[in-house]
């Protein structure tokens, strides 16, 4: 017999110690070095845009996607995530900045940082991904839909004195403002679009943002064009990167700002684990999703340290780092370095930068992010999930992000445990159901001799919360006080402390009824729950049986002495 390994269990080591620890051919290595680059030159407009849209300056989106975008690969679960800021945090970030300032943000983001790491530590990881589909795609739908708007006044380069936060604000203050349209602030933006549309028709090599930029750019001086670029509004772009300073808070600001920590770290994780699935499915690997939890919680502690921004998994950048070669965490750390290395040489000509062209990928980046033919392939589903969409998509952008995820969450719970509680049954079979039986079902009770003074109930499905209210309903029907009452549970696989406690009740009203009351079929859930609980020692070890025919035979001797 082999010897057991005495490896330590995997889920807590970083895929990056896997991958050295398998050694990296000279192939691969080149391979990921290149891969990094590409997708360093795509993450740089993409951070920028991000942060910007957020509220903050653009220098931080790079400094997030520096130290975020290298702890993730670093501490990663997958082998490909590529972490840094993402259009997911656009609206709560905005919400965050707007109300309290960079300063509540940067607690509120170490507070989901360590919300992350408690999550990963706790296995969670694997319960997370258990969020309902029409919950995720309805609030990804409805932040698109924000960004979208959000991106108006600079694509039309309306002068809108202050930008509300909220949806139907923004589309208001657009039209407020419509008087002060920049007719060569939409052409730089449409012009950005078309670009970015097309050119994968070219190459792929290449980003279609990166080009958009360097040609808009190059515009605006070549023909003296009136754009707003990010230096006449935010000034010069630092080339050097900052020092690390701690956010100063108390207990009061850690009680106001916890629900959107919380916000910050769902989002995170969801985003995170969606992005690690879809990577699995292209390079045909599996994540370990508690330590992917870890590092993206690291990620998030450390970012608000340099000035950065929430930063999560992003699928669009993964999925180029794949599609280029990438497949080890080394093509995302090079991708940090080099971010860095365009920040520190060439981060003053991020300054020209029109702030149109900034729109224009934001808007491409929202119509992708909507994913607008799933949206609308899942009107097709129960009318319960589109019930669920829908609610998540409108108070995602019509009330706030934290509501819609906690209401589209409850609301999906609430659904399925009423799907449960219908495929659920209690039923009164010794008369009632025999009739619904099957006819090949070998152990029917329609097949059986039930001696006088024995009923039979029997309950389908999982005896939780839900059913509760049927088998006692049920229970109810009896019209006489039998002498054996058998409950048969062959198709019940687990049992909650609700159903614990309608057998409870059952097991008092057979006591003072002077009923024997004999249990069948019992699996091991239910059986542990009964012995926990107590209730197996009350009912007795000699009245639960293995099937019903054993639990018959004994009826018969209940009913046989009783007669004597």
């Amino acid at each position: 017999m082999a010897p057991r390994s005495s490896k330590p269990h995997s889920a807590f080591v970083p895929k990056l110690f896997t991958v050295l620890q398998e050694g990296v051919p000279r192939s691969r290595l080149l391979s990921d070095l290149s891969a990094g680059v590409i997708v360093g030159i795509v993450a740089l407009p993409l951070a920028i845009a991000f942060a910007i849209a957020s509220g903050v300056k653009p220098e931080q989106g790079l400094y997030t996607a520096v130290i975020a975008g290298f702890v993730i690969s670093v501490l990663s679960g997958s082998r490909v995530q590529i972490g840094g800021p993402t259009g997911a945090f656009i609206v709560i970030v905005y919400g965050i900045v707007r109300e309290h300032g960079y300063e509540g943000l940067a607690i509120a983001t170490v507070m989901a940082g360590g919300l992350l790491i408690l999550m990963g530590l706790a296995r969670l990881g694997s319960v997370i991904r258990f969020v309902p589909y029409p919950v995720t795609i309805g609030f990804t739908a409805g932040i698109a839909l924000i960004i979208a708007a959000s991106q108006l006044p600079d694509l039309l380069g309306l002068h809108v004195p202050d930008m509300p936060a909220d949806f139907l604000g923004k589309l208001a203050a657009c039209t407020e403002n419509l008087t002060t349209v920049n007719p060569w602030s939409i052409g730089g933006g449409l012009l950005t679009v078309a670009i970015i549309t097309l050119w994968p028709r070219l190459t792929h090599r290449i980003p279609g943002s990166l080009v958009a930029i360097v040609v808009t750019t190059a515009l605006v001086p070549l023909f003296d064009l009136p754009l707003e670029t990010i230096g006449t509004r935010f000034g010069s772009v630092p080339s050097q990167f900052p020092s690390p300073s701690l956010p100063s808070f108390d207990l009061a600001d850690v009680r106001e700002l916890f629900p959107s920590a919380l916000t910050i770290a769902l989002l995170a994780a969801i985003e995170s684990l969606l992005c690690a699935t879809v990577a699995d499915g292209m390079i045909g690997t599996r994540h370990r999703s508690n330590m992917e939890l870890i590092a993206q919680g690291a990620a998030n502690i450390l970012s608000p340290l340099f000035g950065g921004i929430p930063a999560t998994g992003a699928i669009a950048r993964t999925a180029t780092n794949i599609k280029n070669g990438g497949r080890t965490p080394i093509a995302g750390m090079t991708h940090a370095v080099v971010l860095l290395l365009i920040m520190l040489f060439f981060g003053s000509w991020a300054a020209r930068i029109p702030i149109c062209t900034l729109a224009g990928i934001l808007l491409v980046v929202a119509y992708h992010m909507s994913e607008w033919r799933v949206f609308a392939r899942l009107f097709r589903s129960p009318r319960s999930d589109v019930l669920v969409l829908m609610t998540t998509f409108l108070l995602t952008v019509l009330i706030d992000l934290t509501v819609a995820l906690e209401a589209g969450i409850i609301l999906a719970c609430f659904l399925f445990m009423r799907r449960m509680a219908t495929l659920s049954q209690a039923g009164y079979i010794t008369r009632m159901l025999q009739e619904e039986e099957e006819e090949d079902d070998p152990s029917a009770i329609g097949t059986r001799q039930v001696p006088d003074g024995v009923e039979v109930f029997e309950i389908y499905g999982t005896f939780f919360f839900g059913a509760a209210s049927k088998f006692h309903e049920a229970i109810d029907r009896i019209e006489r006080t039998p002498k054996v009452l058998i409950l048969r549970l062959r198709e019940v696989p687990a049992i909650d402390a609700t159903g614990l406690r309608a057998l409870e009740d059952l097991i008092d009203k057979t006591k003072r009824q002077g009923t024997a009351l004999l249990l069948s079929g019992l699996h091991a859930q239910p059986l542990e729950a009964l012995q926990k609980a107590g209730l197996f020692e009350r009912i007795g070890k000699a009245n639960a049986h293995p099937d019903i025919d054993h639990a018959l035979d004994h009826a018969r001797k209940i009913v046989g002495l009783e007669s004597l």
